[in-house]
């Protein structure tokens, strides 16, 4: 039996298809979203409560405390292992999730790039004292490439990559991974949808993430240390509701941010997926999605 990956664009309906995957076919939920590692980060990261989950067994959520930084690294250790595990026990593993570096590695063969405290902390200092702007353009004229593909406003990967071009003498490119056959021949599905209904979608849902309590809940998470978390605090939807806590913004404005916020973070998405020839793409509004994947589950892979 070979997993089976749910990917692609937020929104599009990614946990509802790995669910009927997982009990139709007896399997397990594999997590590959960054933000929902993280315990006590429901709401806004639209986490399956438990309640939800139709007693299917679920892995790599609530494994890490806000204060904590996100690691592909280790994300990839410790999801391999739970796929394998799954295998071993002759059950179907589920991943799912939109989280783009996450998913390649754990699909793909990626060696990452060691890691030096000094100069990582250099690198945080300097980001704390001039701001994201002056590292990315800084990462432009060093890795102009790597400065094209990395957002102005992500600073960890902003500040990762001039590690590993300082650490290297290399681009941060040379050390991505390279698209071959997934690891266990995965079947690789993305989930999208129209762009308008996606977008129809996104705000709604960004709307009832408001109305279901989402300043309370990043409240609630201040008083765990959110505030000192390198990535749970910059996650969107926590960060616009921090300004709201610290006079920055109003609520109205947040939601609003929070929602063209996501919307771009989908067209990354797809960008980033598109360029995948591995992946079979579906249309999220299909009425007999579940019945086409399971379809694809039975051939044997390709190549």
């Amino acid at each position: 039996m070979r997993p089976v990956a749910v990917i692609g664009p937020t929104g599009t309906g990614k946990s509802d298809l790995a669910l009927d995957l997982a009990e139709r076919h007896g399997g397990e939920i594999v997590n590959v979203d960054a933000m929902q590692l993280y315990r006590g980060m429901d709401i806004g990261t639209a986490k399956v409560p438990p309640e939800a989950r139709r007693g299917i067994p679920h892995h790599q959520l609530d494994v890490l405390e806000v204060t904590e930084t996100a690691s592909v690294a280790t994300y990839q250790h410790s999801a391999r292992a739970d796929v394998e595990a799954i295998l071993a026990a002759g059950r179907l593993p589920v991943i799912v999730g939109g989280s783009m570096m996450y998913i390649q590695s754990l699909l793909d063969d990626w060696e990452f790039p060691a890691t030096d405290p000094g100069v990582r902390a250099r690198y945080e200092a300097e980001l704390a004292q001039r701001g994201v702007s002056v590292l990315h353009r800084r990462l432009a004229e060093v890795d102009p490439a790597a400065a094209a593909a990395i957002l102005d406003s992500d600073a960890r990967r902003v500040v990762r990559a001039l590690e590993v071009v300082e650490l290297t003498g290399r681009p941060f490119a040379a050390s991505a991974p390279q698209i071959g056959e997934p690891r266990w021949s995965t079947l690789i599905v993305a989930v999208d949808r129209d762009t308008d209904e996606l977008d129809e979608r996104l705000r709604r849902r960004t709307e009832l993430m408001f109305e279901a309590g989402l300043v309370d809940e990043v409240e609630g998470l201040v008083q765990h240390g959110l505030r000192d978390g390198v990535t749970a605090s910059r996650a969107i939807g926590y960060a616009q509701v921090l300004d709201v806590l610290d006079g920055r913004l109003d609520v109205d404005t947040a939601r609003e941010q929070t929602f063209f916020g996501t919307r771009r973070y989908v067209r990354r998405q797809r960008r980033w997926f598109r360029r995948d020839r591995r992946i079979h793409w579906c249309d999220g509004a299909d009425p007999a999605l579940v019945d086409k994947v399971s379809d694809l589950l039975r051939r044997p892979p390709s190549g």
